[in-house]
């Protein structure tokens, strides 16, 4: 086992004249199963082909894309893990001081677009040679698409690279038959036919048989109800049972995207995590002080994908697609097995999880068949009957991975549905991970309490969290065990307004709650919710939504959420004057906030005769500061 070639001295160490394709990454090259570059060009491998990785080349010149003179077959190009301009910037569209993805966590080491930069390097090097995109950035920018940095909508991307073909979704099918074919002689740019795939034809050519069509990108850059009704077409077809292809004009051309591939069964998973990785990153990284990215996977066990949750803010449902498929027990012990022979390891598994940790089987025997629900999700706004809820396959697993000798602790960090948990009456499952598989802390995303704002956010209500930690209290204290449940909340979500962002501060209050992080709503390329945020439309009732845009507005919602900062006092008095709830300005403690000398002025020349009683009140004795976490009672 060995690093696949970075440099062209290292092709050369091979014995290699040429490389059959070069892969260009935005990212450092890390040899790892949880690395999309690592896994397309350890399968190419596998099959016998000769692939060379150009990791964050320079961009400022295309020599950098001649560093292993001209590929046989031709160039697989890849944003990264991640979509380069969520790399480079924050919510706040600021520049991140970091890139957990480069060497040394350094910034700037890739472009903004990084796959168009790299496509458009590439054509300047070697002109027509055949160019494949693929990875997150281009999957969830297949379509036209809103680009919050932009604020504008932008055409598809491949479109844009000049790429020959897109792969979207996860591409190891998709891959296989592309390598394959043009080894035989095939140009990419002529594989209409394959499934996960995007291609670009002239408005003369024959479309795919049953091919449904949504709005051109000029109308959809247009008109914001167009959009949204794009944007709900497109999400409906990515089934890979029911799913048809989409056709959306692009000026003189159609962009075509073929039906979703078929997810991998199950042996063929196994195969992919069990391809010969290095499972680190390349040597060349250590002087820099290594990839940072590792750190989070190198012990841990990915044991499925898909997600049937389908939050509107997420893209997992657009890139890996809602159905579940999920690897062996055998595979993973294999795999858990290998860390106990790493001198690194300390006995601790750190995660076994996937997109949802606890999902390992398809919702309802009918996805397997028929496809999933077009008009409805599976846990939002409550629990369809038809989900079977049924945690045994993953307790027998985690039972195993404890049992390996060597392993000390297995632990699952994240990614747990509480609300399919609660769709099960007995306790085995919840009791084992308390009494086994959280340290210290169990964290969950009920993202909001309004109701509202959940809805928009296609999740449950808030009365199914509160049911889960009245049941994972209990069971805390069942078992003796101090844990706490952690809660992620999301501020600025379409629908949000300032007096529901009020409602989540009394909610954390209520919970004693105290975050010391808080995450602004993101509008990445290819959800819902992003789609809300342009247009301010529901692409699934098409009524109006109401988003808070103003970035103002937005700190104001964010610093709500940490109104006991004294740092905080000034805007949070602001926003629950904007909000209407002044009576929360006092020392009562019903209060959130106390009032300062520039409010109670106001008040005074408002003309309202001095303060209200509860702005001079004195707090009754003993009273108790609100503590930062869900504590299990005693």
């Amino acid at each position: 086992m060995s690093f696949l070639p970075i440099t062209k001295e290292e092709m050369t160490a091979r014995g290699w004249e040429a490389a059959d394709f070069v892969y260009v990454t935005g990212d450092a090259y890390v040899d790892h199963p949880s690395f999309g570059p690592a896994i397309i060009t350890r399968l190419l491998e596998s099959q016998g082909y000769r692939v060379a990785v150009l990791a964050q080349p320079r961009f400022d010149t295309p020599e950098e894309m001649t560093r292993f003179g001209r590929p046989r077959l031709g160039f697989l190009v890849s944003g990264g893990n991640i979509d380069s301009m969520v790399a480079h910037y924050t919510a706040a569209r600021r520049l991140r001081s970091e890139d957990f993805y480069s060497p040394g966590c350094r910034a700037g080491l890739r472009p903004d677009r990084a796959t168009i930069v790299y496509c458009r390097l590439i054509r300047e090097a070697y002109g027509d040679i055949p160019i494949v995109i693929g990875g997150l950035e281009a999957s969830l920018r297949r379509f036209a698409h809103y680009d919050y940095w932009d604020d504008a909508v932008r055409p598809s991307i491949l479109a844009d690279s000049g790429a020959d073909l897109l792969i979207y979704g996860m591409g190891e099918h998709q891959m296989t038959e592309i390598a394959a074919r043009m080894a035989g002689g095939e140009h990419p740019a002529a594989m209409r036919d394959i499934r996960g795939t995007c291609y670009l034809c002239p408005l003369s050519d024959p479309l795919p048989e049953n091919a449904v069509s949504c709005a051109s990108f000029d109308k959809v850059s247009q008109d914001k109800k167009t959009y949204a009704r794009a944007c709900r077409l497109q999400l409906e077809e990515q089934d890979h049972v029911t799913g048809r292809a989409v056709v959306q004009k692009h000026g003189e051309r159609y962009l075509v995207q073929n039906p979703p591939a078929l997810p991998l069964e199950t042996a063929e998973l196994d195969a992919v995590a069990e391809l010969p990785y290095e499972r680190w990153y390349h040597p060349c990284y250590e002087k820099e002080g290594g990839v940072p990215a590792i750190k989070e996977v190198e012990f841990s066990l990915t044991h499925n994908r898909g997600c049937f949750g389908a939050c509107n803010f997420c893209s997992i449902a657009f890139h890996q697609g809602r159905y579940i498929t999920t690897r062996s027990h055998a595979s993973l012990i294999r795999e858990a097995e290998g860390f106990t022979k790493n001198p690194h390891f300390k006995g601790y598994i750190h995660d076994v999880g996937g997109p949802t940790a606890d999902f390992r089987a398809p919702a309802c025997q009918k996805q397997k068949t028929q496809g999933l629900c077009r008009d409805k999700k599976c846990l939002a706004p409550t629990r369809c009957p038809a989900v079977q809820v049924d945690h045994t396959d993953y307790v027998q697993l985690l039972r195993e991975l404890r049992a390996i000798p060597g392993v000390k602790k297995v632990f699952v960090r994240s990614g747990l549905r509480y609300d399919y948990m609660m769709g099960e009456e007995d306790d085995t499952f919840l009791t084992e991970l308390v009494r086994y598989h959280i340290s210290g802390q169990l964290k969950v995303a009920p993202e909001h309490c309004s109701a509202r704002v959940l809805d928009e956010m296609g999740k449950p209500h808030i009365n199914v969290y509160e049911a889960f930690l009245r049941r994972f209290q209990r069971i805390c204290q069942k078992e003796g065990k101090e844990l706490y449940l952690i809660p992620y909340l999301m501020s600025s979500h379409p629908g949000s307004t300032m007096r529901d962002a009020v409602e989540l501060a009394l909610f954390l209050k209520k919970h004693r709650l105290r975050p010391q992080q808080v995450q602004d709503f993101y509008p990445t390329p290819g959800t819902a919710s992003t789609c809300m945020f342009y247009t301010g439309i529901d692409p699934w009732t098409m009524q109006p939504v109401f988003v808070p845009t103003d970035p103002y507005e937005k700190k104001l919602q964010r610093t709500l959420l940490q109104y006991w900062k004294p740092e905080n006092r000034r805007l949070v008095i602001e926003a629950l004057v904007r909000a209407g709830r002044e009576d929360l300005i006092g020392h009562g403690s019903d209060c959130l906030v106390q009032p300062d000398r520039e409010y109670l002025i106001s008040r005074r020349a408002a003309g309202q005769g001095g303060p209200d009683p509860k702005l001079t009140a004195k707090p009754r004795p003993g009273a108790r500061r609100p503590k930062s976490t869900h504590r299990k009672k005693r």
